[in-house]
């Protein structure tokens, strides 16, 4: 069983998926500003409702980001944590383009990245981009943080409470040709641009 997690934005979410990437179980919600706390026990409830436990877990996928500082770093730490303890391996998987994989219909991906600008990926782009508020299409179908969009006033925005789904296939698909996958000391949380108060970027995943 594959354990994903997604917590780049206020609006994470974990599934559980079967070795191939098919959905067990996916569950997203909204929460501010503790969001990536709960990660944890509803990973727990979630493998009690599935009828399975930690020793079922085969693999453990994890959104890199770019988001969410704390939420980012949680998520990371749990996985990590996870991985080491159960012996299996970890993926990372870029978080928007997780996003644009669970949201079909979207044009583009966008997460926080100050109080007036954000993380843009759009669909067939490879890399995120930092947009102000001003430069965003009113008209674009965008999957984004239901606090971003309130705040940005974007009326066409999906929450991206499905990603880790997402990241469950991705992480599947990865594990079938590479099932060592990730390096536990070199994966970390990919920022475009260092987080206020640190001085350095944190390094991007891989």
């Amino acid at each position: 069983m594959i354990v994903a997690i997604e917590s780049a934005s206020t609006d994470p979410s974990i599934a559980l998926a079967q070795p191939d990437g098919q959905p067990i179980h996916v569950e997203g919600w909204s929460a501010m500003p503790r969001q990536a706390h709960e990660l944890l026990s509803r990973l727990e409830a979630a493998l009690r409702a599935a009828g399975g436990e930690l020793a079922d877990v085969s693999a453990i996928g994890i959104g890199t980001g770019p988001g969410s500082f704390t939420g980012l770093r949680v998520g990371m730490s749990l996985s990590k944590g996870l991985a080491l303890a159960l012996g299996v391996p970890l993926v990372g998987v870029p978080s928007l383009e997780a996003w644009l994989e669970s949201e079909p219909q979207a044009d583009a991906a966008l997460t926080r990245a100050g109080a007036v600008d954000a993380y843009l990926l759009s669909r067939g782009e490879t890399e995120p981009r930092i947009v102000v508020r001003e430069e965003l299409s009113h008209d674009a179908q965008l999957v984004a943080p239901v606090e971003l969009a309130e705040a940005f006033g974007l009326e066409k925005s999906t929450p991206p409470r499905n990603a880790a789904a997402a990241v469950a296939r991705a992480a599947a698909s990865r594990l079938a040709s590479d099932p060592t996958g990730d390096d536990l000391e070199r994966l970390e949380p990919r920022y475009l641009r260092a987080p206020r108060g640190v001085p350095v970027a944190v390094g991007r995943s891989g």
